[in-house]
């Protein structure tokens, strides 16, 4: 899943960034109200972090932007704990609403119902016939026996389990991989989906000649 979290406080955007990657997220951070709208214009992300009190623009004003165009699951994280500040926010389009200071567990899980939310999902656990993956743990199973998965093999699972049935094109999941490292390699994508095949069945990710790929649920 990428993330664009958008933070001016460096220490509190540091630290948010280290412990959403910790977690397997891969994480964009920008500091201000106009970058961030330039990024959701280039680039695919999964659900935005978004404070309100930004130097060049106030994030509602993002939020209202954002929503212009998008229906991105957005997260507001601020230290503006006024009731009415709150309603407006969710009234404006947000799907969630985090007061600073906060615990990091709590901005995980939230932002774990957030995502499952905007998928249509009530359970942390994505069935997928063999497959299953329980997110709050990055725990994946194939016929009940447990796979270990490295960092980046279990972030393209993920994407192409969130989206099974459907075409996940190389582009969209090249930038999922960049965001580890600028030393991602231009076959990274062919080579994790290489070693997935291993780990489960070769018919479990199918490759759409000229497109990208696509995981089939109903692989066993």
């Amino acid at each position: 899943m990428r993330v664009l979290l958008v933070e001016d406080d460096p220490l509190l955007g540091d630290g948010v960034k280290t412990a959403l990657q910790r977690e397997g997220y891969v994480v964009e951070w920008l500091e201000s109200g106009g970058s961030a709208l330039s990024a959701l214009r280039s680039e695919p992300f999964s659900v935005m972090i978004l404070d309100l009190g930004l130097p060049d623009m106030d994030g509602m004003r993002v939020l209202a932007r954002v929503r212009e165009h998008s229906s991105l699951p957005v997260l507001i994280l601020t230290a503006r704990d006024a009731v009415e500040d709150r309603i407006g926010g969710l009234d404006a389009g947000a799907d969630d609403y985090v007061l600073k200071p906060f615990d990091l567990q709590e901005l995980l899980a939230r932002l774990r119902v957030v995502m499952r939310r905007a998928e249509g999902r009530a359970s942390q656990t994505l069935y997928l016939g063999a497959l299953r993956i329980d997110e709050s743990r990055h725990q994946v199973y194939w016929h009940d026996q447990e796979v270990s998965l490295r960092r980046r093999e279990y972030a393209l699972l993920l994407e192409l389990a969130r989206h099974a049935g459907h075409v996940m094109t190389r582009a969209r999941l090249e930038s999922l991989l960049n965001g580890w490292s600028s030393e991602v390699g231009s076959n990274a994508v062919e080579v994790h989906v290489h070693h997935l095949r291993k780990k489960f069945d070769k018919q479990l990710i199918t490759t759409v000649r000229g497109i990208g790929y696509r995981l089939d649920a109903g692989a066993e």
